[in-house]
C-alpha cells in the first residue's frame, strides 16, 4: 500500500508531465502560426492588418459593432472620419 504522500507525488508528477507536453505542443502551434504569417507576408499581405482581421473575427457581432461605433465616434470628433463629421482645417 502506498502512502498518501507517495500518491500525491505521483499525481503531481503526472500533472507536471502533462503540462510539459502541452507546452511543447503549444510552442509547435505557435511556430506553425508564425510560419503562416511569414508565408502570407511573402505573398504580399500586410501581416499587421491580417492580425487585426483575426482578432476581429474572434469577436461576436455585437461586440464588433460596438467597437466600430465608438471608433467612428472618436474619429469624427478628431475630424478623421471616412464619412461625414467635422472637417479637418
Amino acid at each position: 500500500m502506498s502512502s498518501p504522500a507517495g500518491f500525491a507525488a505521483d499525481q503531481l508528477k503526472s500533472f507536471v508531465e502533462r503540462i510539459e507536453r502541452l507546452e511543447e505542443e503549444k510552442q509547435t502551434i505557435q511556430d506553425d502560426i508564425k510560419d503562416v504569417y511569414a508565408e502570407a507576408k511573402g505573398t504580399g499581405f500586410d501581416v499587421k492588418i491580417l492580425r487585426q482581421v483575426i482578432r476581429i473575427r474572434k469577436q461576436d457581432k455585437s461586440e464588433r459593432e460596438e467597437q466600430e461605433a465608438v471608433l467612428d465616434l472618436y474619429l469624427q470628433a478628431l475630424g478623421m472620419s471616412f464619412g461625414g463629421g467635422p472637417e479637418e482645417e
